[in-house]
């Protein structure tokens, strides 16, 4: 069979939709709100059970890349767990209404279909809890963000998140020194990108303290004409690092002629405000 695994995250939305609603209208239709909801209801339920056959094949076929990453082993067995147990119910849950469906004209029917209510609120449970552990797999162990196509610049651009939230993570808890560090890696990956040189520039300002080399790094960026919001930040951090070194004069003069070339701007103002 081929391999599904790419179109994991497509199918599991499809089940958890389908399943979701047709248990809802299965419920409803119980009620007496509509003739028509029995046959939508069973529709939608055996589709979501189909599906979650799909979801189980694909998410086997992709658990392989997400469970190699250090220490999201049992994050991708919980989920997988829940998963073949929302699809067992779902297909429980498609033969009851098939019965339902073929003894419609008979009190069975009637039996099959409130049978299959009851085990259609067990399958929510478990699409929630399928649901629920494949977010917590992705967003907290990055099982498939920026692996799951296996694209070089993919994986690269995970990388590069990580390394950002690290130094920022890191800063925020007071370690200077793990922050600098990190940025400094993301500076080398993302060497020709100006904003992440900017990124360097403010943690030689905040995390080592350097304002002469971050006057250095700043010295290396080259930036277009056309493109005001890197002109201003380039100015206000020569002007923050001038400020450092105790050339508040320097610093003005910077500030100075940003504001006269862009006089709406707030971090402007609020930077030459501090120097007064």
């Amino acid at each position: 069979m081929p391999n599904l695994a790419i179109y994991h995250p497509q199918v599991v939305h499809f089940v958890i939709a389908l399943g979701f609603l047709g248990v809802a209208l299965r419920i409803l239709s119980l009620l007496g709100r509509g003739a028509w909801l029995h046959p939508a209801a069973a529709l939608l339920l055996v589709l979501s059970a189909g599906a979650g056959w799909a979801a189980a094949r694909s998410g086997d076929d992709a658990h392989g890349i997400a469970e190699r990453i250090p220490g999201a082993r049992e994050a991708v067995i919980e989920h997988e767990d829940w998963g073949k147990r929302a699809r067992n119910v779902l297909l429980v849950v498609a033969g009851l209404e098939v019965l339902g469906l073929l003894f419609a004209s008979r009190k069975a029917g009637t039996v099959f279909r409130y049978a299959s209510a009851v085990a259609g609120l067990g399958a929510a449970f478990a699409l929630f809890e399928a649901g629920e552990h494949g977010g917590e797999l992705v967003y907290n162990y990055a099982g498939g963000v920026g692996t799951h196509s296996g694209d070089p610049g993919d994986i690269s651009r995970l990388l590069v998140a990580g390394l950002y939230h690290g130094a920022r993570t890191a800063r925020d808890s007071g370690r200077a020194e793990e922050a600098a560090r990190l940025t400094e890696e993301l500076a080398r990956i993302k060497s020709d990108d100006p904003t992440v040189q900017f990124l360097l520039v403010e943690s030689k300002l905040r995390d080592r303290n350097d304002p002469a080399g971050a006057l250095a790094n700043l010295a290396l960026i080259a930036i277009p004409s056309d493109n005001p919001r890197l002109a201003t930040r380039h100015g206000l951090l020569s002007a923050q690092a001038l400020a450092a070194l105790g050339q508040a004069d320097s610093a003005r003069a910077i500030l100075t002629g940003l504001a006269a070339k862009f006089p709406e701007n707030r971090a402007v103002k609020d930077a030459l405000e501090k120097l007064r």
